[in-house]
């Protein structure tokens, strides 16, 4: 295993902020993006709030507030240190799985609101057919994911080893 104090630290700045910022153009929020990064970028794949900030140049507030989205979204998880009362964040090598597989729950939920559109507009009305299309998809794609998400299972048990 590569010590992360050898590395080009400045490298690994540049990095962190550079894939940061293709997660914002993506739709992520700026300060969670940072410290995904950061997480995804450290060997351990865990840091301290403090470390975060050190690492980021950020305040305390910053390193909650982007904890707390990334934990909401399941991309993150909190844990705390052995014998602490210190908090650390985890990013798990499956943390794209578990946060798409999370996604099924708001795909459920537009499906039912779309259902319930499609009955009150009247599904002959041009409107009634668009919400009927619209709910298509999502029920297609809520299939693709499920799909999707099985093949990635094999793979990753495959290339990687052990389960998700």
């Amino acid at each position: 295993m590569t010590d992360e104090t050898e590395r080009d630290q400045e490298a690994v700045s540049k990095f962190v902020e550079s894939f940061a910022a293709q997660l914002v153009e993506a739709g992520m929020q700026r300060m969670p993006a940072r410290v995904f990064a950061a997480l995804l970028s450290s060997d351990a794949g865990v840091m301290t709030s403090g470390e975060l900030g050190a690492q980021l140049r950020i305040s305390p507030a910053a390193v909650s507030g982007a904890v707390r989205y990334l934990a909401q979204t399941h991309m993150v998880s909190r844990e705390r240190e052995p014998g602490s009362r210190r908090e650390r964040y985890r990013v798990q090598g499956n943390q794209w799985y578990e946060a798409l597989t999370n996604r099924e729950a708001v795909l459920k939920r537009w499906e039912a609101a779309l259902r319930e559109g499609v009955v009150s507009l009247g599904a002959e009305t041009p409107a009634g057919r668009r919400m009927a299309e619209t709910l298509a998809f999502f029920e297609f794609v809520d299939g693709e994911i499920a799909a999707m998400m099985e093949r990635w299972r094999v793979h990753r048990e495959t290339r990687f080893g052990g389960p998700t």
